[in-house]
This record gives C-alpha cells, sequence and structure tokens, in this order.
C-alpha cells in the first residue's frame, strides 16, 4: 500500500510537468509461461523478466546545459510484489551539455556489461532464463548505489563511458567500470572493463547488420580469484515483424570455475513497436554436475 501511494503521488507530480514537455512515466511489463527444469526437478508457472514503471524528465537550463533526473522502480509482474528497494532499478539526477552528461545515485551496473554482454542480446533483453548466465559479473550485478557515472559526447562515433562506486557502498573496494563505443554505419563496436574486490574483466564485443541478418558476439576474460575465458554470439533473422534468433555461448573456467555451454532459439513476432509475442527455448548446462537448467515457454512483452 505505501509503495503504490508513493508511486501515485510521483505520477501526479509528474503531471503537471508534462504541460511543459519534460517529464514521462515509462516502463516494461513482460512475463513468460514456462516448464523449467533444473538437475532434474521439473517446474511450470508464470515468470517475471524484469518489469519495471519509471518516470524521468529534463530541464534546459540554457546556455547549452540540461538537468535530468530517472526513478525507476521493478516489481515482479507474476505476483505484484516489489522486486528490490522503491527506486531500487534507478534514483539518478544529472547534468549534461556539450562537455558530455554526469549522472549521481543509483544507477544500472555496469558499463562494461552493457557495452558487450547485453549489447548482442536481441531475443529478450538479456532478462529472464534465457538471459546470459556465464557473462561473469566482476563489479556488481543489477545497480550500483552512491555510484558516479560519465558519459562522453559522440564523436565520429566514438563515445566513453565511466562508471564508479564510492566507498560508501558496504563493500571492500569500490566498483570501477569502464566503456567504449564505437558505430561506423552497420557496424558496431564495444569495449568494457571491470575491477572490483581484486577481481578483473576484459571484454570485446562486435555486432553487425547485414540487410536482414544481424550478427553479434563478444568475448571476456576474467582474472582473480577465478579466471575464465568467455565466448557468446547471437544471431537474428528478421521477415517482416518476425525475428528468428540463434544465441550461443561458452565459458571455460580455471581455479575451480566450472565450464559452461548455454544455448537458446527463440521466435519473436511484433505486433507493433511496444507489444511483443515470442516462444523460445533455453538449456544452460554446467559442468561437474553443477548445473542442468532447460525451459521452453511462450512470453508476452509491453512497453509503455
Amino acid at each position: 500500500m505505501k509503495n503504490s501511494f508513493v508511486i501515485a503521488a510521483a505520477a501526479l507530480a509528474a503531471g503537471s510537468a508534462f504541460a511543459q514537455g519534460s517529464t514521462e512515466i515509462y516502463g516494461r511489463i513482460n512475463l513468460t509461461a514456462e516448464r523449467q527444469e533444473l538437475n532434474g526437478a521439473k517446474d511450470t508457472g508464470i515468470y517475471d523478466n524484469s518489469s519495471r514503471i519509471g518516470i524521468r524528465g529534463t530541464e534546459d537550463l540554457g546556455g547549452g546545459l540540461k538537468a535530468g533526473f530517472v526513478i525507476e522502480h521493478g516489481f515482479n509482474a507474476d505476483t505484484g510484489a516489489a522486486a528490490g528497494a522503491m527506486w531500487g532499478r534507478e534514483s539518478t539526477v544529472s547534468l549534461g551539455g556539450s562537455f558530455g552528461t554526469i549522472r549521481l545515485g543509483n544507477m544500472p551496473a555496469s558499463e562494461g556489461y552493457f557495452a558487450t554482454a547485453d549489447y548482442v542480446s536481441m531475443h529478450n533483453h538479456d532478462t529472464g532464463s534465457s538471459a546470459d548466465a556465464l557473462y561473469g559479473f566482476v563489479a556488481i550485478a543489477g545497480t550500483l548505489n552512491s555510484a558516479i557515472a560519465y558519459t562522453s559526447p559522440t564523436v565520429n562515433g566514438l563515445r566513453f563511458d565511466l562508471q564508479y562506486g564510492l566507498k560508501e557502498n558496504v563493500k571492500p573496494d569500490a566498483p570501477l567500470s569502464m566503456a567504449v563505443n564505437y558505430d561506423a554505419g552497420a557496424m558496431h563496436l564495444g569495449l568494457g572493463y571491470e575491477e572490483y574486490d581484486g577481481q578483473k574483466s576484459t571484454a570485446l564485443r562486435g555486432l553487425w547488420e547485414m540487410g536482414a541478418i544481424t550478427v553479434g558476439g563478444y568475448y571476456e576474460r576474467g582474472s582473480g580469484t577465478v579466471s575464465y575465458n568467455n565466448f557468446r554470439i547471437a544471431g537474428m533473422y528478421t521477415m517482416g515483424a518476425s525475428e528468428f534468433h540463434l544465441n550461443l555461448g561458452k565459458r571455460s573456467g580455471e581455479n575451480g570455475l566450472a565450464d559452461g555451454d548455454q544455448f537458446t532459439v527463440a521466435y519473436n513476432y511484433n505486433l507493433s513497436k511496444r507489444t511483443r509475442v515470442h516462444v523460445f527455448y533455453t538449456n544452460l548446462d554446467l559442468a561437474n554436475g553443477a548445473v542442468d537448467f532447460s525451459s521452453y515457454g511462450v512470453g508476452l512483452r509491453h512497453n509503455f
């Protein structure tokens, strides 16, 4: 009840700003009906895939400066329950200009992940049971509290992103994440780096659009307490409103980290620019019997 009141109050407050054209409510509800099997145990259910609702806005300060904010609430659409803190997905304030954009607050992590693994996850936004289970989140998976981030202007297709978590976090070290993105027509390249508590990760991504065919992939090298090499390739073929997806991943682990294989095949049908249905099958196998998981299902996603 308290969360509902806060969201309603925030929405009413945003309404007064709509007239200025500076604030909007947005979100996504993404659900799948699945038949899952984990190490021999089977289950059937409705599963949430990172549903959220948020409010974001900007103000033109003049002189090329722009202020902004984002507050975003995550919830489990299958139960209606909150998925963590009220504005746990994001609560940031920003200042932007010709120098780039600076953000402060609680924000999605990490820039290295978004530039590589997330970028090539074209099937379901890297959420749900078909999400990339092999990428090594060296920093923090999810969101990073008490953080500062900088995004450079895009110059000749090149952009730089930096994210740093201050030691206010109850963590042994402050997480650091960096990324470089380069876009040149149909070619999209990315380089990501993460460092946290003695663990490091460097990843390189490429994605190419060739008419109806899009092919992407990344390579990640992790070192520290555990070391690994992680490869992934993803392909998409579009035909009208239809999308056909294939996603293959492989991890070679060291220092006791299990090797792993993962693949997903999926079909998406876009009913509109905001609404989509999809069917999929995904399988994850970690060596030595650590994890043997598979799922097939049908999903419905609506953006607003």
